[in-house]
């Protein structure tokens, strides 16, 4: 018999197919901490390297301050000289609360700076006097920043007793991983408005800022070992002292003589006219504009930015958490620290300030950058803060930087903010429909309502928005609130997370593994992190803290 040259083999065994979503590469647990972090909150650089951070904190809030100092007083009728003023009351203040909350706040590496929650509540103040007559623009300034100080002062009592009374702790409970994500997403994407539009005022120097922050902070520290750590942490104060150099030398050469005024407000580095009118040596006092004037519509409409304060302040607290290495706060610590911010807000209405206060969420995002979110850092932040504010001309030459160049640094510092929310989803479960739908309902919506809420506001003239009916204080209250993207965000995802099969989705929302964390005694690390410093406890009433 001949063979045909055909030959039966059985069957080669073949793997079974993997099921679809199976890891095919290395898989990550949930970690509770950032690992990449060189310093946690209560680990510290050296103190040189601590000095020039805390001065780089001091740097970034600037932009803040000048930004809403600049949009506020011309508008009160205020002078150069009053809006120098202005921008050392909250500079002071801003060192004050900053310290406040972490010594005995919040304790989480956060400095406390001016909200613009409160601008739509000024406007309307504003808009409520512009009918009177004074006898100078000046006068007019006064007056209305006494106006201002009464409805701070006042309003100041909604946190000091949603804070003190443990409401606002009890409150969060109802918070899950799942709403937190959104919550603190849009905390960074809700400022966008400040980011690159305020950039694009002038791109000559704004451009060149975003792309040499990222060229050095990202890629230069890679090419030799000793130049990470420094590029790493200092890259932001090297990319403004090249880009301000720059401005200043096309402000010189002529660069924009014959451009708008808008250009050469934004671009030229001679046009805050701070270092002019800034006195050389100013200690903020209280009541420094004179005697509060208290008017029941102001105070009810500065009641809404109290709330969004609020709600910005803990949201931007939860991400700070995350960049410092720290647990996210348990609700005692939530509610001191907004009891805090509300002395801290009576504090600012008695010395002075333009607006109330809240966490600031770029130095936030400059935790970040840096990978230290050490405290002590953050501290020293504020004792600049109150130098600058009472040594006035060393603090207006700095508060003459270019707004374009901090709206650059916002793009990425922002942007860390959000990214940092995204993290928590690794608490949750990913997979289920439900949660993706929450998600998906309160990014959109946060980002969407109060986008329509900003676009129909005339913050030029009237200062009203989409509600307007013939309560004025109620305006205020719904158009403030609505008009906050966190605060928009907190309430359709809480709304939804506690309301569809909260019980059957236990586990999917990540509740077992954020419950711990709410309670004094759920974890051990929680004393650790945010105990008061000293003994200072022994002397303080537990119940309210």
């Amino acid at each position: 018999m001949v063979e045909n040259g055909h030959h039966h083999h059985p069957p080669a065994a073949v793997a079974p197919p993997l099921p679809l979503g199976a890891a095919r590469g290395p898989a990550y647990p949930p970690a509770e901490q950032l690992t990449t972090l060189n310093y946690c909150i209560h680990s510290n650089p050296s103190w040189p390297q601590t000095v020039l951070l805390g001065f780089q904190h001091y740097i970034v809030m600037l932009g803040s301050v000048v930004m809403i100092a600049t949009r506020l007083v011309p508008r009160m009728g205020g002078n150069h000289n009053d809006k120098a003023r202005v921008i050392q009351a909250v500079l002071f203040m801003s060192g004050l609360n900053t310290l406040l909350q972490t010594l005995i706040g919040s304790r989480l590496p956060t400095v406390m700076g001016p909200s613009f929650a409160y601008i739509l509540s000024v406007l309307s103040i504003i808009n409520d006097l512009a009918d009177e007559d004074f006898s100078s623009g000046h006068q007019r300034f006064e007056h209305t920043m006494r106006a201002i100080q009464g409805a701070l002062i006042i309003s100041s009592f909604v946190n000091i007793i949603i804070g003190f009374s443990r409401a606002w702790g009890n409150f969060t409970k109802f918070f899950s991983p799942v709403v937190i994500v959104a919550y603190v997403c849009v905390v960074g994407l809700g400022l966008f408005g400040r980011g690159f539009p305020e950039l694009g005022n002038c791109v000559v120097i704004g451009l060149p800022m975003l792309i040499f922050l990222v060229v050095f902070q990202q890629y230069m520290k890679r090419l030799h070992h000793r130049a990470h750590s420094i590029l790493e942490r200092f890259a932001l104060l090297f990319c403004i002292a090249l880009v301000w150099a720059f401005a200043a030398l096309l402000t010189v050469a002529g660069a924009y003589n014959n451009v708008g005024e808008t250009t050469k407000l934004s671009c030229r580095t001679d046009r805050s006219y701070l270092m002019e009118s800034a006195p050389w040596v100013k200690l903020s006092y209280p009541f420094q504009w004179g005697t509060p004037i208290f008017r029941a519509s102001h105070v009810f409409g500065m009641m809404g930015a109290a709330l969004v304060s609020t709600v910005e302040s803990t949201g931007t607290f939860y991400a700070a958490s995350r960049f410092s290495g720290a647990t996210p706060p348990p609700a005692h610590v939530i509610s001191r620290s907004i009891g805090f911010q509300g002395i801290g807000q009576l504090l600012d209405g008695t010395f002075g300030s333009i607006v109330g206060n809240t966490a600031s969420v770029e130095n936030v995002g400059l935790l970040g950058l840096t990978h230290v979110g050490s405290r002590r850092v953050v501290q020293v932040s504020a004792g600049f803060m109150l130098f600058f504010s009472i040594f006035g001309k060393f603090g207006a030459f700095f508060a003459s930087i270019p707004l374009p160049i901090f709206a650059a640094i916002y793009c990425v510092l922002y942007g860390l903010v959000a990214a940092v929310g995204v993290t928590f989803t690794q608490f949750t479960n990913n997979n289920s429909m439900r949660n993706i739908y929450i998600l998906g309902s309160s990014l959109f919506l946060g980002i969407s309502i109060s986008q329509y809420f900003v676009m129909n506001t005339d913050y030029l003239l009237t200062g009203e928005g989409p509600v307007h009916s013939n309560g004025g204080w109620f305006n205020d209250i719904l158009n403030t609130i609505f008009s906050s993207p966190p605060t928009v965000a907190m309430i359709v995802g809480t709304l939804l997370d506690n309301t569809l099969d909260p019980h059957d989705a236990h586990d999917d929302r990540g509740v077992p593994w954020w419950v711990p964390f709410q309670h004094r005694t759920g974890d051990s690390r929680n004393e650790e992190f945010y105990s008061f410093p000293l003994r200072i406890n022994q002397y303080m009433p537990r119940r309210y803290l």
